[in-house]
């Protein structure tokens, strides 16, 4: 099983150059992968008393995600289809294209991928591996329906089934996880062995998984995506929306109704909806004109005929089930590329413009008639078998009241007497003579399809004959999954053409009179009966649902979001206040127990933070309250460190003053205080919801603090980081190792927030790294540019501490910092660098030593000004954040492709001269992620809210006018002509 997903994937992969390389024929090539699958499948079937093939990939344990595969009866009947229709469909591909263009070669490749969704979803013994490949099968069906995307019916008809069957697969991954906790297994295998009840929970659990089933195969109401996804090319309606991917819901159902099938909710869903399902799409198939969507909506109809059988619950049901769905994947799959083939010859599907092609296409015409034939549920095919063994088992189940079965039975039997009508009018539609004496315009200018284009259709019109006759060693083959479902006394009969005279065949004799008999009203009452606007729509009711959702939630934000900030914050504030406190105060709670400060420290920085919190509402100066805001943030660092955290105080001090910096950084473009007629006064309101808010985060807190009912977890964390994660920094190996998602998550937040800050403030022009002073006269700040260089001599021996600072106004200089810069910024370097090395077994980190090589830049930046920046770290931040990105992704990628859990971590030891023994944590690439991704932050701030406003403040009309660096010099009192600096700037000498 491994090996052929493995083969279909790598198929997939190659499939484009190889049709750009061999044009359409290689799709023969192509067709290889499955039939390879296909050998596979029929040379390892699973006998009747040998146990199913289970093959397992050890991948996520501890989230029950390990790929177990299992390859019994059901999956291997679902195997053949798959893999053998995917072959076929793939050849008949090979003339249904007339030329390879790209997008048809990638076509192939999501067919192909298709094929290795579907076999995968059919063999996975674990569900949320089920459920990976069930999305898998969505997202390829949405683009192979999307193939022309330039028309408009493709694109609405792909997203229509994308968020149709979406939301139904996460409905199904809610009951998935709901039966996995309850029986303690997500293996299917588990599930049916021993079913966890009757109760409400796991009735819920089941109609949740089967509103994925039901979605899947267009049942009512979910049926109107079905006959939409006919915009897609006619190869994708044979292989998804006959054979494959809509018999998924099918397959789902059949492998559970073992389990479940006697449960009241799973009768209702699975048996009401699938005969509307029935009745509906079969009655909706006779008022269509083209040809596509009267098999599109007789393929709604067949598969609540199919959803019917393998939900029974009955094991003689369930093999007329498992029939039924072998005869319809190839018939239904025959009669889509018949369609195709008329279609590519006339250039119409429309049965108003199609007269006499029968005569012109005999060939074709009778491959459609055997097709048909099965359809209608004929003798001597596989869908006579099928149907006959669906009415007598039914009508004695013992599944159900005498009543019931005997409902199910007729209405079944209407719903056939329909089907046989639509495939008569289909036939009619497509060949017949339609009173004409000669062809219609659209058949006399046709052209003749090539033999091998026949060839796919025709081996599949033809099985479904070869099936019927070999229904009995095929229905032995069939038995083992029959057998799961109890025969509530009648023994299981085995498939035959002929059971002798009963109630199927007076059933069949109803069926062929009163279906001609329904053709031939439709045909001469159709105006009257189909010439009026149906008042239920499936499709409408779809549309006027998304217009509602689009209704509401302008109205929601109409009023919510109003373009006021204060109206906004409130919004959200409010409801963060309420809804919590209300949930708190409605259910359970335990009693607090308060405990007042452990020591007089804690309570005089408790008291500084309070007075700083009231003094910064009431400060008008921007600046000044920015600061007072800064002292409650190291207030916060210096509770750590009394409480014996310094990972967590040396993180909350360089945030801190990171933060600060930015904030000054963005005040320099705001007035210092606002303007009075922006003032905003004491407003009562917004003080209540701020007290309100900070209350609501203590109450909350220590009622989740009160709440504890088992021994604190950080009492194990740091034996735990040590053993795990082998660390002795608890703090570290949280965030690298035990919680490294949520990491990962956090990191790639302040990725978005960087670019986020950047192209709002840039516009137009995003990357680039921050300027050196090589590029001062480019920008204009040469010997003629607005800070041109001083024509005054310049001392040779002048020592230059940056070389950015020279660039500047002096007015803004201070000799002093740049000084102290020059001197501690190798400090702050190393400081950063053994911060990240050694945070695994002590304070610090990635995330510590990414802040304080940011601070190191803030230093640089502050006193050297933008080129000094790009003298600092000449790199584009861009490319920092995400290399560190990539490191940090590739570190839980690759511990996935070594069998261990994302982002586990593991310990090289090795041997080093004058090192001696030194252990590496690979948690270490991780952290250098963090590290990187930090400093490109820091970066990316400074030259974005630093670098790009000086450089709008220069331009402003009635800036002050920048002065000459070496104004007021002593080289300028004492007139000393040595060299200039403009000289060597030309030069490109920069003086150190």
């Amino acid at each position: 099983m491994i090996a052929v997903l493995v083969a279909l994937g790598l198929c997939a992969l190659f499939a484009p150059p190889v049709i750009h390389w061999v044009g359409t024929r290689g799709f023969y090539l192509l067709a290889l992968a499955p039939a390879g699958g296909l050998y596979w499948v029929i040379v390892n079937w699973p006998g009747a008393h040998d146990p199913p093939t289970v093959q397992t990939i050890t991948w996520v344990e501890t989230l029950d995600m390990n790929i177990v595969l299992r390859f019994d009866t059901l999956a291997a009947v679902m195997s053949v289809l798959i893999l053998g229709v995917g072959a076929l469909v793939l050849c008949y591909c090979a003339h249904y294209f007339d030329e390879a263009r790209p997008r048809v070669a990638i076509f192939g490749g999501e067919m192909v991928a298709f094929a290795a969704a579907m076999f995968g979803l059919v063999v996975s013994d674990n569900m949320l591996v089920l459920y990976v490949f069930w999305e898998l099968t969505t997202i390829l069906s949405f683009m192979l329906v999307g193939f022309y995307a330039v028309r408009a019916t493709s694109r609405r008809a792909a997203t229509q089934a994308l968020l149709v069957t979406t939301a139904g697969g996460l409905a199904m991954l809610v009951g998935i996880i709901m039966l996995g906790e309850r029986t303690g297994s997500y293996l299917l295998s588990d599930l049916l062995a021993d079913p966890p009840g009757s109760g409400i929970y796991v009735q819920v659990a089941v109609i949740l998984v089967l509103v994925g089933a039901l979605s899947k195969s267009a049942i009512v109401p979910f049926h109107f995506w079905l006959p939409g996804a006919m915009a897609a090319p006619t190869p994708v309606s044979a292989y998804l929306h006959a054979a494959a991917m809509v018999k998924a819901g099918v397959y789902l159902v059949a492998r559970l109704s073992p389990a479940f099938g006697a449960l009241i909710g799973w009768q209702v869903a699975v048996l009401t909806l699938g005969l509307i399902t029935m009745i509906l799409g079969g009655w909706r198939s006779l008022r269509e004109l083209d040809l596509k969507l009267i098999l599109a909506f007789g393929t709604v109809s067949q598969l609540g005929f199919l959803m019917v059988l393998v939900g029974f619950g009955d094991a003689n049901v369930m093999m007329a089930g498992l029939a039924m769905i072998i005869a319809h994947a190839m018939f239904k799959a025959a009669l889509f590329m018949v369609v195709g083939i008329i279609d590519h010859s006339t250039g119409t599907r429309d049965v108003r413009k199609l007269a006499r092609l029968g005569q012109r296409l005999p060939v074709l015409m009778g491959i459609a008639g055997v097709a048909g034939a099965s359809m209608a549920g004929l003798p001597f095919t596989m869908g006579f078998v099928g149907k006959e063994t669906a009415f007598g088992s039914v009508w004695v189940s013992g599944a159900l009241d005498d009543w019931q079965r005997h409902t199910v039975d007729i209405v079944m039997l209407v719903g056939s007497v329909i089907t046989f009508a639509y495939t008569t009018r289909f036939m009619w539609g497509a060949f017949g003579r339609k009173l004409r004496t000669e062809p219609s315009a659209a058949v006399l200018k046709m052209h003749l399809p090539g033999v091998l284009f026949y060839l796919a259709p025709a081996i599949l019109a033809v099985g479904g004959v070869v099936a019927g006759f070999a229904s009995g060693p095929i229905g032995s083959l069939l038995e083992p999954h029959a057998r799961t479902l109890p025969d509530y006394g009648h023994h299981l009969e085995h498939l035959a053409m002929w059971h002798g005279f009963g109630l199927p065949v007076v059933f069949s004799i109803i069926v062929v009179a009163g279906g001609a008999a329904l053709f031939l009203m439709v045909r001469k009452l159709r105006d009257r009966l189909f010439g009026f606007r149906p008042l239920l729509n499936a499709d409408r009711m779809y549309d006027a649902t998304l217009r509602g959702a689009d209704t509401l939630s302008l109205l929601l934000t109409r009023n919510t979001q109003r373009g006021s900030l204060p109206i906004t914050q409130a919004v959200i504030l409010s409801t963060v206040i309420i809804l919590p406190l209300a949930v708190l105060f409605t259910g359970a709670r335990t009693t607090l127990e308060l405990n007042g400060f452990d020591t007089a420290p804690q309570l005089v920085v408790g008291g500084v933070m309070v007075a700083a919190a009231i003094a910064a509402t009431v400060m008008r100066n921007r600046l000044a309250a920015t600061l007072t805001v800064g002292v409650t943030g190291y207030g916060c660092g210096t509770l750590f460190a009394l409480y014996g955290a310094p990972d967590l105080a040396l993180t909350q001090f360089l945030v801190e003053t990171l933060t600060l910096v930015i904030f000054v950084l963005v005040l320099r473009k705001l007035p210092a205080e606002p303007e009075p007629r922006h003032a905003t006064g004491f407003k009562p309101v917004r003080a209540a919801i701020g007290v309100a808010f900070g209350l609501s985060l203590v109450v909350i807190g220590l009622f989740a603090a009160a709440a504890r009912s088992e021994q604190p977890l950080h009492i194990d964390i740091p034996e735990a980081a040590y053993t795990f994660g082998h660390g002795a920094n608890a703090v570290n190996v949280l965030l690298v190792d035990i919680r490294a998602w949520d990491t990962l998550g956090e990191i790639s937040v302040l990725i978005v927030a960087a670019t986020g800050v950047a192209s709002l403030v840039f516009r137009n022009r995003r990357f680039g790294a921050a300027p050196r002073v090589a590029d001062a006269a480019r920008d204009g700040h040469g010997r003629s540019g607005p800070v041109g260089i001083a024509d005054d001599d310049v001392p040779s021996d002048r020592t230059t501490w940056l070389l950015g600072s020279d660039l500047r106004d002096p007015r803004h200089r201070s000799m002093v910092l740049e000084a102290t810069t020059r001197l501690i910024f190798p400090t702050i370097v190393v400081l950063s660098i053994y911060f990240f090395w050694a945070g695994h077994n002590s304070p610090g980190g990635g995330f510590a030593g990414g802040l304080t090589m940011g601070l190191g830049l803030v230093l640089r930046y502050l006193a050297g000004g933008r080129y000094e920046l790009g003298e600092a770290l000449p790199l584009e931040p861009g490319r920092i954040l995400g290399a560190g990105l990539a490191i940090s992704a590739t570190t839980a990628t690759v511990s996935l492709l070594l069998g261990a859990p994302a982002l586990s971590s593991a310990v090289f030891e090795v041997t080093l001269p004058l090192l001696g023994d030194v252990k590496l944590v690979t948690a270490l690439f991780f952290d250098l992620g963090i590290y990187l991704i930090v400093v490109g932050l820091v970066l990316d701030v400074l030259r974005s809210l630093g670098a790009r406003l000086d450089v709008e403040n220069e331009a402003q009309p009635g800036s002050p006018a920048p002065l000459r660096p070496d104004s007021g010099t002593d080289a300028e009192a004492s007139g000393d002509s040595g060299p200039r600096r403009s000289d060597a700037l030309a030069a490109g000498e920069v003086p150190r």
